[in-house]
């Protein structure tokens, strides 16, 4: 981020047929390095990620399976967003929340031989950090692509444009660490490698936003 700060939300209604096209192969590879590092961070079984603890936890509560209740939370998190704010929720927003899945599956069949929770510990502490390090740079090409985020990385986008005083990363790191502490008094599971999402997600998304922003305009994303 710059010294001063600027908005997420953006009008995009004059893009034509091909600025959309451009825009959505961006998100779509930024989701794509995003989910690398997400696997990358869940292969080494030392904790979910910050939203999958708060997941889990509603999951413990309500009888259901994870993934029933993560599409159910991240559906009603659309509905809500869409109801209530202006320039957020957009085509790429739909992508972001279905398309995750399949990419981790895709990772994990490619990758989990070599990093799981038999791997020497030395590899699995350098998976979580690595994780935490792709993950926070493909987020940030999806939020560059102005084509929609994911809903759970919206909550932070969208309090970032509301509390302008406050940067980005802060307000990042109290969003994880709200779904965290929330998810584990749910009944949800915390790990050291969950501690170490919470502090550098954040911050390092902000520290990757004006690289991959260049970058994106770079490949003719208006």
């Amino acid at each position: 981020m710059e010294n001063q700060k600027e908005k997420f939300a953006s009008d995009t209604s004059g893009r034509t047929a091909k600025d959309w096209a451009a825009a959505l192969l961006a998100l779509l590879i930024g989701l794509t390095v995003a989910h690398l590092g997400v696997t990358m961070f869940l292969l080494s079984e030392m904790g979910t990620d910050t939203f999958t603890v708060f997941i889990q936890g509603l999951a413990v509560r309500a009888g259901f399976t994870v993934g029933t209740v993560h599409v159910i939370v991240l559906c009603i998190l659309m509905a809500v967003m869409l109801l209530t704010t202006k320039g957020y929720v957009k085509p790429g927003t739909v992508v972001c929340a279905f398309c995750g899945g399949p990419i981790i599956d895709f990772f994990t069949w490619l990758l989990g031989n070599y990093i799981n929770g038999d791997a020497p510990m030395v590899v699995r502490a350098v998976s979580v950090v690595a994780g935490c390090v792709i993950l926070s740079a493909g987020m940030s090409v999806v939020i560059n692509s102005n084509a929609g985020t994911g809903p759970n990385d919206l909550v932070a986008v969208i309090l970032s444009d509301k509390i302008e005083k406050i940067e980005f990363r802060w307000i990042r790191i109290a969003c994880d660490l709200f779904f965290v502490v929330l998810g584990f008094l749910l009944g949800g599971t915390v790990g050291v490698g969950t501690i170490v999402a919470v502090c550098l997600t954040g911050p390092l998304v902000q520290f990757w936003l004006p690289v991959t922003r260049k970058l994106v305009k770079a490949a003719g994303v208006r």
